[in-house]
C-alpha cells in the first residue's frame, strides 16, 4: 500500500505542470545517443507519448548525425564540420535526404506509433512548410575572421506553422527532418537545433527542450549551469566556454526566445526518461536559458 501511496503522491506532484502545459505546444529536439540505443529510443518514444496523452501538443524534429556519418564513410566520404555545422556537398546531400527524411524519420514515426501515439512525419519541403536559402558563416573572431563556404547548408527563411497546427489540432504528433528548400527548389540541410529553434519561434511554443549526451551547458570546471540568461550565455559564446556542438543549441534557444518561447532547455538524454523529468518535476535537468 505505501508503493501505491508514493506512486499517487508523485502523480499528484505532477499535476501543476500538466495543467500549466495542457494544450500547448511543446518542440523537442531529438537528437544524440537518445537517437542510437535502443533503450533510450523506446523510452523517448513512451515520454513523447505520454506527453500527448496528458494534453500537451510535442512537435518532434530531429537530427541524425551519427546516422548520416555511417553513410557518409560507407560511400567513401569523409564528414566535415565548421564550428559544429555539417559542410555539405550535393553527393552529401543526397545521403543526408536519403538517411535522414527516408530512414530516420520513419523509425521515429514507427516507434512512436508503437508505444501508442499517432505520429506523422514530414521534411520542411511538405506544404513549404521550411523555406530556406544558402547559409552564410563566420569563422574566428575580430580581424581574423573569415566567411567560409558550406555548401549546401542552409538557414531558415519563413516557417509555416499552420503544417504543424493541422496536424496538432487533429491529434497528430509531429515529426520534422530538418530540411528546406529555396525559391529555385534547390534543397539545403538545416542544423536541427537551428530547425527547431525556428519551428519554435513560429509556433509560439510554451518551450524548447534540446536533447544532447552531456547534462547540459558546463562551466570550465565541467560543473552545470542550471539557469543562464541571454547576456550570460552571449558571454560565454565569446570566452569560448560554449563552443563547437553547443553553439547551435545556445543559437537555437536564443532565436526561440526572441520568438515568444517562454523557456527553453537543453538536457541529457541519456538520463531515462529525461523528457518527464524536466516537464513534470520541480527540479527538471539540464540548463534552462531564459530571457
Amino acid at each position: 500500500m505505501d508503493s501505491a501511496v508514493v506512486k499517487a503522491q508523485i502523480l499528484i506532484e505532477a499535476l501543476p505542470y500538466i495543467r500549466s502545459f495542457f494544450g500547448k505546444s511543446i518542440v523537442v529536439k531529438y537528437g544524440g545517443a537518445a537517437m542510437v540505443e535502443e533503450k533510450l529510443k523506446a523510452e523517448v518514444a513512451q515520454d513523447i507519448v505520454l506527453m500527448r496523452y496528458v494534453g500537451m501538443r510535442p512537435v518532434i524534429v530531429h537530427g541524425g548525425g551519427p546516422q548520416i556519418g555511417e553513410a557518409m564513410t560507407k560511400a567513401g566520404l569523409t564528414p566535415t564540420f565548421i564550428d559544429g555545422l555539417r559542410v555539405t556537398d550535393s553527393e552529401t546531400m543526397h545521403i543526408v535526404e536519403a538517411v535522414m527524411v527516408g530512414n530516420i524519420n520513419q523509425e521515429i514515426v514507427g516507434l512512436i506509433n508503437r508505444s501508442g501515439g499517432t505520429a506523422v512525419g514530414l521534411s520542411g519541403k511538405d506544404g513549404n512548410f521550411i523555406t530556406a536559402k544558402k547559409a552564410t558563416h563566420r569563422r574566428g573572431r575580430g580581424a581574423e575572421a573569415e566567411m567560409v563556404d558550406l555548401g549546401l547548408v542552409g538557414e531558415v527563411v519563413t516557417v509555416n506553422p499552420r503544417v504543424v497546427q493541422s496536424l496538432e489540432e487533429a491529434g497528430f504528433i509531429p515529426v520534422i527532418a530538418p530540411t528546406g528548400v529555396d525559391e529555385e527548389g534547390v534543397t539545403y540541410n538545416i542544423n536541427a537545433d537551428l530547425a527547431a529553434g525556428e519551428i519554435a519561434a513560429a509556433l509560439a511554443a510554451e518551450k524548447l527542450i534540446l536533447l544532447t549526451d552531456i547534462d547540459g551547458i558546463l562551466d570550465r570546471e565541467g560543473q552545470l549551469y542550471s539557469t543562464l540568461g541571454r547576456d550570460e550565455v552571449e558571454k560565454l559564446v565569446e570566452e569560448q566556454v560554449i563552443s563547437t556542438g553547443m553553439v547551435p543549441k545556445v543559437k537555437a534557444c536564443l532565436r526561440a526566445l526572441e520568438g515568444g518561447v517562454r523557456k527553453t532547455h537543453i538536457i541529457n538524454g541519456t538520463i531515462p526518461h529525461a523528457l518527464l523529468l524536466e516537464l513534470l518535476t520541480a527540479e527538471g535537468v539540464g540548463t534552462e536559458v531564459t530571457a
